[in-house]
């Protein structure tokens, strides 16, 4: 079956590693860490991102003190300033993997970016502390 007119497919072949896709970069770099990306796609009506990657990862992020883990398909909604309906990614709290649903940045100029769960319960960080994250690692 082919794709919906406004789906944008592109599949290990085409990708370089930083993801070519403007759109993903703008919304999901930090965020989402992946690595061996298989596929990308990306519905401009829905905001539907659907991303496969050969398999799951934890990853640390050191400036929160927590690991991050995604699992082979990490699928969302991306809007302006948020991700809704996520699924895949999981953070460690304690001893238990908590299922992330939502990343969004409610106020641009508090600095803060909130993770929620299915349940409603939220914690918020420092948007700063995932940029520095993301320069150690271009570095």
């Amino acid at each position: 079956m082919a794709p919906p007119l406004a789906t944008i497919n592109h599949f290990a072949s085409d990708l370089t590693a930083s993801i070519d896709l403007s759109v993903l970069q703008e919304r999901l770099t930090n965020m989402i860490n992946l690595d061996d990306i298989v596929e990308v796609s990306y519905n401009k009506n829905s905001g539907f991102v659907w991303v496969k990657q050969k398999k799951s990862k934890v990853h640390q992020f050191h400036a929160i003190g927590r690991s991050v883990s995604y699992d082979t398909e990490v699928t969302a909604f991306v809007e302006d300033r948020r991700m809704r309906k996520l699924i895949g990614v999981k953070s460690k709290e304690l001893l238990l993997w908590i299922t992330i649903s939502d990343i969004y940045i409610q106020d641009p100029s508090s600095g803060k970016i909130t993770f929620g769960t299915p349940t409603g319960i939220s914690r918020t960080f420092p948007v700063s502390a995932f940029e520095e994250e993301d320069k150690k690692v271009k570095n």
